[in-house]
């Protein structure tokens, strides 16, 4: 019986057992794809990455992502707890940036000591189909007149597609109730299999925006903190000009209706249309062991 070295992280964390969970394997070349599949099945997070070398390959670290369901080419705190992991366990002293190859691209990281946030630089955004509003409120079992008909509902992506979908008020992000059978119909004809909703009004007065982020699809009834999924967010909020300029530093609030309180930080400017996007959190490790492998 062999086995494979694992820690666990939460990832946008607001101190230990907030944020999101997130189980990283160290070593994992030699791990086929099913047997990948079935440990990130028997964890059941919403996603769990396999560090294929401790060493850098193409002047990077290779990593493979899986939710309960599939593999995935990207997600954002999965990069954040992966690279936290590669800097303590791996490398073992101060850095200031490294790179983690996934099979959407390269993604860099870098790691702000002071603040003790580490910061992803996300791939361009792509910005896709505007979906109808009648559609949408009732996958989210809502009234359409909490929906903020003053920006589009629509499809973006930095490397994983997202619905974003703009609400009016907390009391409209609390509400939401996803209708499954009308969200899988929905996702049938689109390229996102997420969706998140955000709203100008939050829980905490620190914070700028409240989200929810809701993707059956993965196995993910209603993610914790979704970085890649905010990285999206980032670059809608400054393509619309949501806060009326073309660059933005907030704090997003996320999990609270499911009791993982989290806290992201985005930063994402448009620079002669060229949309850069920075999304930062706070890592906690929490425990590490050995995976017993038949």
């Amino acid at each position: 019986m062999g086995k494979i070295n694992y820690s666990i992280v939460d990832v946008f964390s607001q101190g230990k057992y907030t944020g999101n969970q997130l189980a990283v394997f160290k070593n994992a070349e030699n791990l086929s794809d099913n047997k990948m599949q079935q440990i990130a099945k028997e964890i059941n997070y919403s996603e769990t990455t396999f560090i294929l070398s401790d060493t850098k390959k193409n002047n990077g670290y290779d990593v493979r992502i899986f939710t309960p369901n599939e593999e995935i080419p990207f997600a954002g705190h999965p990069t954040l707890g992966t690279a936290y992991i590669i800097q303590n366990e791996l490398i073992g002293e101060p850095i200031d940036k490294l790179l983690l190859n996934f099979k959407a691209g390269q993604i860099p990281v870098t790691f702000d000591r002071q603040e003790q946030i580490l910061w992803m630089e996300q791939n361009r955004p792509t910005f896709g189909r505007i979906l109808d509003t009648n559609k949408v409120s009732d996958v989210l079992n809502l009234d359409k007149a909490y929906i903020d008909n003053r920006y589009p509902i629509q499809e973006v992506s930095t490397g994983l597609p997202v619905i974003i979908v703009p609400l009016k008020s907390l009391e409209a992000t609390k509400k939401v109730r996803i209708n499954k059978e009308k969200y899988f119909e929905l996702i049938e004809h689109t390229d996102a299999k997420a969706i998140l909703v955000f709203s100008p009004e939050t829980y905490s007065v620190d914070n700028n925006l409240n989200v929810r982020d809701f993707a059956d699809y993965f196995g993910i009834p209603e993610d914790a903190a979704t970085g890649s999924s905010n990285g999206c967010l980032a670059s809608y909020l400054v393509k619309y000009r949501y806060f009326d300029k073309s660059e933005i530093n907030i704090r997003v609030e996320q999990g609270y209706e499911i009791k993982r309180p989290s806290l992201l930080f985005l930063e994402a400017s448009d620079e002669n249309g060229e949309i850069i996007v920075n999304v930062g959190g706070k890592v906690e490790k929490i425990a590490q062991g050995e995976w017993f492998l038949i």
